[in-house]
């Protein structure tokens, strides 16, 4: 019978095989939460975006519930995301193995892997995934609570009105292209990545594979990422 070792990122260890906790249970359900408030979001958004997406309300309860709903779940998804920010931005920095890789994004697009260079938890693009949705929510939320409470806004000022629309339109387009492409890499492209953020655990071939740095620093309680001055 063979053992499974799960190696936690905070312990070190020395062993070579079994599995790797990747994901800890509170980062795992805070993602899935972001998923499911921003699925809604991008649901219901397109809907009132377009009157040949409109029948996407019915999926949500039709359009009074959706339009009912699509603030809140709005506000769920910014709490959501400020939460990961909270968990993550230390590991969402920008280091000088993510420009080596930067210059070889390439070979990442080719699934080219083993000519890429060795990268830390989260790769380049990842990180840039990262800020987008977090800046992304940012303008959405504030763009949000304008269009939320347009009746609020006076006439003389409509122009506000005009820039929220514009603001909201360009910042969620800009989510969804992201979103879109980080579902297609975390489900076709990169396989055990998808597995990862439910079970939470990789392979510790799959680290060393993925995320070389990472590993090392895990089994071997050492860090080689340095940030740019």
């Amino acid at each position: 019978m063979s053992t499974s070792h799960v190696i936690s990122s905070t312990r070190t260890t020395g062993e070579p095989g079994g599995n790797i906790l990747r994901y800890t249970l509170s980062e795992r359900v805070h993602h899935w939460l972001g998923f499911f408030f921003y699925l809604y979001c991008l649901i219901t958004g397109l809907a009132f975006w377009s009157p040949y997406m409109y029948w996407l309300a019915a999926l949500v309860g039709g359009g009074p519930t959706a339009r009912f709903w699509h603030p809140w779940f709005g506000l769920g998804f910014a709490a959501s995301m400020l939460w990961m920010y909270k968990m993550w931005w230390r590991d969402m920095r920008t280091t000088e193995a993510d420009l080596r890789w930067k210059k070889a994004i390439k070979h990442y697009i080719e699934n080219d892997d083993q000519n890429l260079p060795p990268e830390g938890r989260f790769n380049y693009g990842q990180k840039i995934y990262f800020w987008l949705m977090f800046y992304g929510v940012i303008l959405l939320l504030i763009s949000g609570v304008g269009l939320w409470f347009v009746e609020s806004i006076p006439w003389g000022l409509r122009w506000l009105r005009y820039l929220a629309v514009t603001v909201h339109v360009i910042a969620a387009l800009a989510t969804i292209g992201g979103f879109i492409i980080h579902v297609y890499m975390s489900t076709a492209m990169v396989r055990g990545g998808f597995s990862s953020i439910i079970r939470g655990e990789v392979s510790a071939l799959w680290a060393k594979t993925h995320h070389r740095l990472w590993y090392d620093q895990v089994t071997k309680g050492t860090s080689s990422e340095k940030y740019p001055r």
